[in-house]
């Protein structure tokens, strides 16, 4: 059985995913428990993700001895033991992208976050990743770095399904378009399948809040008070005011005819970081039709337990949105600064797991006798 709130959710046009993923999950049965139980239709990884999954080293004891035994390095076995993960879980997913065509029983792996400034490495290492994982419904995710965004272009002009990750601005989310539709018209003019192809932008909610209200609190003045924990929704709520206007383009009616498939707008770090504030509140606030929200389980858990889902709360509040980016700025917070700022922060933060993962990685080799 379903659960109520999930379900309404779903019904709401939401696919729920899970923002979550380990070895552990896909043997004890607790993914598939939630596809039944709570609607969840697809999954999405990170470095950090990944990093404490491993730091769990009983269920890759047995696969890391293998792999030492076999001479592998870290950066060779961390490839190997994450697309195991991804592979595994595109497999329970897979009744779910047949029933959906593709659009849901989607799981992500990213490339390399070393390589987010370097278009050509990342374009390379998309390819190599979606060959290891070797399944349809996989989605290789690449970060909306300036450097990224031909990179998105490239790997969807070679027929292969891009998750975009690390959207903070509204400047950048258009560039993100763009180059999602420079990717489908490439792979349309090299002969493949459109139809096939699948995408998502990953815009950032939480993490808007987390530095904004913490810009307010420095103000401290009544009115920035009034501000707190209305900058992430405000900002996502406008993203899908762009996905709606970039979608109805007649550049992309021209994709659509040939059987293209939207790049759907997908709320990322929707765990609510203040705890003064809802802990559903970017699962109510920003229920609209064709959008992905990816949760912790944490958020998964509160939204089946207490979320009140009543239908579209996006649509048409972009006015209100655009007011609260007009207020946030006659306080003298930089909406600019904000989202540059966001953006190395988040690269750090998954560069810095990802060593960390090689480092542990290369301590359990060689303690399994590797090299």
């Amino acid at each position: 059985m379903s659960n109520t709130n999930t379900q309404a959710l779903s019904d709401a046009g939401v696919s729920i995913w899970l923002d979550d993923l380990s070895r552990e999950r896909l043997s004890s049965g607790s993914l598939e428990a939630l596809i039944k139980e709570k609607n969840v239709v697809g999954v999405t990884t990170n470095p950090s993700i990944f990093h404490a999954a491993l730091s769990n080293g009983e269920s890759y004891a047995q696969q890391v001895a293998q792999l030492a035994a076999a001479g592998m390095d870290a950066e060779e076995a961390v490839f190997k033991i994450t697309s195991d993960d991804v592979a595994a879980a595109c497999d329970l997913f897979a009744p779910i992208a047949a029933a959906t065509n593709g659009a849901d029983g989607r799981v992500s792996i990213e490339v390399d976050p070393r390589l987010a400034r370097k278009t050509a490495e990342t374009i390379a290492e998309a390819k190599v990743l979606y060959d290891l994982v070797n399944r349809e419904n996989v989605l290789i995710k690449i970060p909306a770095t300036v450097e990224g965004l031909e990179a998105i272009a490239e790997t969807l002009a070679a027929g292969i399904s891009v998750n975009v990750t690390l959207i903070f601005s509204l400047e950048r989310y258009r560039a993100v378009i763009n180059a999602f539709l420079t990717g489908l018209e490439a792979a349309k003019a090299n002969g493949h399948d459109v139809s096939k192809i699948h995408s998502v932008a990953s815009f950032f909610v939480s993490r808007v809040d987390s530095e904004i209200d913490a810009r307010l609190n420095v103000i401290n003045t009544p009115e920035a008070e009034s501000m707190r924990g209305k900058a992430g929704l405000a900002n996502a709520i406008l993203a899908y005011q762009v996905y709606e206007e970039s979608f109805t383009s007649e550049r992309w009616n021209l994709l659509a005819a040939a059987g293209a498939n939207a790049q759907r707008p997908l709320w990322a770090s929707t765990g609510v970081k203040d705890p003064a504030l809802p802990d559903t509140l970017y699962v109510t606030g920003l229920c609209a039709p064709n959008t992905v929200n990816t949760m912790p389980e944490k958020t998964l858990e509160a939204t089946a337990d207490h979320a009140v889902i009543t239908g579209d709360t996006v649509t048409g509040g972009y006015a209100e949105a655009n007011a609260v980016l007009d207020s946030l700025a006659a306080l003298g917070v930089d909406y600019n600064d904000v989202v540059a700022k966001l953006e190395v922060e988040g690269l750090e933060k998954f560069e810095s797991a990802w060593n960390e993962l090689l480092t542990d990685l290369a301590a359990s080799l060689k303690n399994a006798g590797g090299k």
